[in-house]
């Protein structure tokens, strides 16, 4: 009697090692995002343009595996005050609780209250773009968010307090020859403290780190995409629920021209 051979390799490869099956398929997703980077460097002669395409792509990895609790944009954060952050190429806010303000087509403002993280997006990492990085983080970090008491089942209403927001950069390559093992890379990140504080990185062919459990972890080169991203997801949901907005202190500034 034939019997069909099972000729499904990924199939095969569950059957025999399923955690080498999940770093295999987790490989494949990372060099498509590799291919695509460099398709755009190669083949887009405008640099801005370039950089946008290139923040989309990061954009739809990171929509494509973080929960739909998470939104993720290219935009500008505000406060109640109407200060505003610089043009940040990735951020990851909450749109359940929190509107985006303003709107025009792909520009919208985001209540810094919304805030769970934010990306810079460069072609490298290097000494010079980790300080452009930092300064994009303060210009987010320094601006004021507002939390009053939300109601829930529990019993009283309580107010969350406000976490530091994640801040770090996502690249192609990383210039350091040993990437984030390298002592200068180490240094440099060090010296970036405070607000301009960079909580984690990526290089797509080079590696990652982070800063979210005690000092400094690198994580595979191979797997570097998926590694960095469930720590992510980790990382966002030891942070819990934004803070409600108090959004009478928006509705203050409304008035205050009247009084």
């Amino acid at each position: 009697v034939y019997k069909r051979q099972d000729m499904n390799k990924a199939k095969e490869i569950s059957k025999v090692d399923g955690k080498d099956f999940l770093r295999s398929a987790f490989a494949a997703e990372q060099e498509v995002l590799s291919v695509q980077l460099k398709l755009s460097s190669e083949s887009i002669t405008h640099d801005g343009v370039m950089g946008d395409v290139n923040e989309q792509h990061f954009i739809s990895v990171l929509r494509k595996y973080l929960p739909n609790r998470y939104s993720v944009d290219s935009a500008i954060v505000i406060d109640s005050n109407g200060a505003t952050s610089d043009q940040i190429d990735i951020v990851i806010y909450d749109r359940q609780y929190t509107p985006t303000l303003l709107d025009q087509y792909n520009h919208r403002f985001i209540p810094a209250e919304s805030v769970y993280a934010i990306f810079e997006v460069k072609p490298t990492i290097n000494k010079g773009y980790l300080e452009y990085a930092a300064k994009k983080a303060e210009s987010v970090r320094a601006l004021e968010r507002t939390s009053v008491p939300i109601t829930h089942v529990g019993g009283d209403p309580v107010i969350k307090n406000l976490f530091p927001i994640v801040a770090g950069i996502v690249a192609t390559t990383i210039d350091w020859a040993e990437g984030f093992s390298n002592e200068a890379f180490t240094q440099n990140n060090n010296a970036l403290v405070d607000l301009q504080r960079l909580d984690c990185g990526l290089s797509v062919t080079g590696g990652c780190f982070d800063l979210f459990d005690e000092g400094l972890k690198v994580g595979p080169n191979k797997n570097s995409l998926a590694y960095f991203i469930f720590r992510l997801l980790q990382k966002l949901n030891s942070l819990g629920t934004v803070p409600a907005v108090d959004w009478n202190k928006y509705a203050m500034v409304m008035s205050e021209q009247d009084a």
